[in-house]
C-alpha cells in the first residue's frame, strides 16, 4: 500500500515536465472554449488555493498541494510567471495546443476559467502526447486578481492560502489513525514538519540529507515526504553501516520499520540487529522531535543511514 502511494507521489511531483509541442496532446473530444485574453491583459493574479478534485489540499501520504504561482497575461501568446529564485516576473510563450489545453513554463494546463477577477487552471500530467487520466492530473489551481483580493475581499493572499477546515478534519482523522498504529508503516504519513533528529551525546553526529534535485523532478516536497538523516556513532560495539527506515511516534519514540535485503535467509537476523541499533543507539543518543502536520504531532517514517565506528584500542 505504502509503496503504491510512494509511486503515485513521485509521478504527481513531476514539476519540471517538458514536452514537444509539434503534435497535439491526445484526449477525448470536447468543445473548445473561447477565452478573451485581451480582457485580462496586464492583470496580475496570485494563486490562492490548489486542491485535488475532492476539495482537499492533502493526500493520504501527507503530500500538500501548496498555492505559489503568480501570473500575468501579456498577450494571446505570452504570459509572465513569478520566478521565486530570481524574484522577477519571467516571460514564457503561451502555447495553445488544442481546445482548452495550454502549455507554459514547461507545464501543461487546462484553462477552465479566465475572468478579470479570477482564473482556474487544471494542472495536467502529459506523457507521450497523452493526458494522464488519474491523480497526476487531479489538481485544480485557483487564482484571484490582486485588485480583487485587496479591494473586494479586503484581505491578503497569505490568509486565503491557508488550509481549509476540510483539510484540518482530514488531517485529524489521519493523525488519529497514525497514532493508534505507530508500528504499522501503512498507517503513518509524512509530517509536513518533519521529525527532527539531533544529537544529545558526543558519541553521535546527525546530518540531514536533502533529496531535492530539480533537474530530475525532485522538488522541495521530497524533503518532507521522504526525510533522510545520516547518523555516525563513535565507540560502537563494532564497525557497521546500515540504511533503514524508522518510525518516530507522536511522543518521540523510535521503532525500526523497514529495510531492504536481497538475502531473505538472513532477514530475521538483520531485523534483530537493526532493532537493537534503533533501541540502544538511536533512542538513547538522539533527541527526537516528532513530525507534525497543521501543528498536530503524529507518527511518521524517516530513513536513517547509520554508521558505527568501533573504538580504537
Amino acid at each position: 500500500m505504502r509503496e503504491r502511494n510512494f509511486l503515485l507521489v513521485i509521478l504527481s511531483l513531476g514539476m519540471l515536465l517538458t514536452a514537444c509541442h509539434s503534435k497535439p496532446v491526445k484526449e477525448t473530444p470536447a468543445q473548445p472554449k473561447d477565452f478573451d485574453f485581451d480582457a485580462v491583459k496586464g492583470i496580475k493574479y496570485t494563486e490562492v488555493k490548489r486542491r485535488f478534485s475532492n476539495g482537499l489540499s492533502f493526500d493520504t501520504t501527507g503530500f500538500q498541494q501548496e498555492p505559489s504561482w503568480i501570473v500575468q497575461f501579456q498577450s494571446k501568446d505570452t504570459i509572465l510567471a513569478y520566478d521565486p529564485g530570481k524574484k522577477i516576473m519571467q516571460g514564457f510563450h503561451l502555447h495553445h495546443d488544442h481546445k482548452d489545453v495550454y502549455n507554459f513554463a514547461k507545464e501543461w494546463f487546462r484553462f477552465k476559467l479566465i475572468s478579470k477577477d479570477s482564473l482556474v487552471f487544471q494542472r495536467l500530467q502529459v506523457s507521450k502526447k497523452e493526458i494522464a487520466a488519474d491523480i497526476r492530473s487531479d489538481v485544480n489551481m485557483t487564482f484571484y486578481s490582486n485588485e480583487y483580493i485587496e479591494k473586494k475581499l479586503h484581505t491578503e493572499p497569505a490568509l486565503l492560502q491557508r488550509p481549509s477546515k476540510a483539510d484540518t478534519l482530514f488531517i485529524r482523522e489521519m493523525v488519529d489513525r497514525a497514532n493508534r498504529n505507530p508500528g504499522n508503516r501503512d498507517s503513518v504519513f509524512a509530517g509536513r514538519q518533519i521529525a527532527q533528529l539531533s544529537s544529545k551525546s558526543e558519541m553521535a553526529t546527525v546530518t540531514f540529507q536533502s533529496s531535492v534535485d530539480p533537474m530530475n523532478g525532485r522538488t522541495k516536497a521530497y524533503d518532507y515526504l521522504y526525510p533522510r538523516y545520516k547518523v555516525v556513532i563513535q565507540r560502537a560495539y563494532k564497525d557497521f553501516a546500515y540504511e533503514f527506515n524508522v518510525i518516530a511516534d507522536e511522543k518521540g519514540k523510535l521503532r525500526m520499520s523497514w529495510f531492504y535485503t536481497n538475502l531473505p535467509e538472513f532477514k530475521e537476523t538483520r531485523k534483530k540487529v537493526l532493532e537493537g541499533i534503533t533501541s540502544i543507539y538511536l533512542q538513547n543518543l538522539l533527541k527526537v522531535t516528532p513530525g507534525s502536520t497543521l501543528g498536530i504531532p503524529h507518527a511518521s517514517e524517516i530513513t536513517v543511514i547509520v554508521t558505527g565506528k568501533k573504538a580504537n584500542k
